[in-house]
């Protein structure tokens, strides 16, 4: 979190930020799926949320509403499974976490959050 500039005095954020602190936090320590947080210290989507959220940058009712956000921006592809289960499908590309954090973020932004 230090290297993000995260580290002193966090404060929780709304969701679009959160979401784009979410995919940050994924490019800086790695993405994987399977795991949480795994030996290496890469993460899921749903361990990067949980790191933001220990550390303050997120309270659990607005990671609640990102994760709304997340899963509207699967709905929109046509995925009805929770995006954790999605995150681990063989065939998802760390570039379409990329992109569905990214459009996620962006209906946040537009309903005002």
């Amino acid at each position: 979190m230090e290297a993000l500039g995260w580290w002193q005095s966090p404060a929780p954020q709304p969701p679009s930020i959160h979401l784009a602190q979410t995919l940050e936090t994924l490019r800086t320590y790695g993405w994987c799926k399977s795991l949480d947080v795994s030996p290496t210290g890469r993460m899921c989507i749903r361990g990067a949320q949980t790191l933001l959220q220990r550390h303050g940058h997120v309270t659990e009712d607005t990671r609640a509403r990102a994760i709304h956000y997340l899963q509207l921006s699967l709905n929109e592809i046509g995925i009805q499974m929770p995006f954790f289960a999605w995150n681990d499908l063989p065939n998802t590309p760390f570039t379409a976490v990329e992109q569905r954090l990214t459009r996620a973020a962006h209906l946040a932004r537009t309903n005002g959050e």
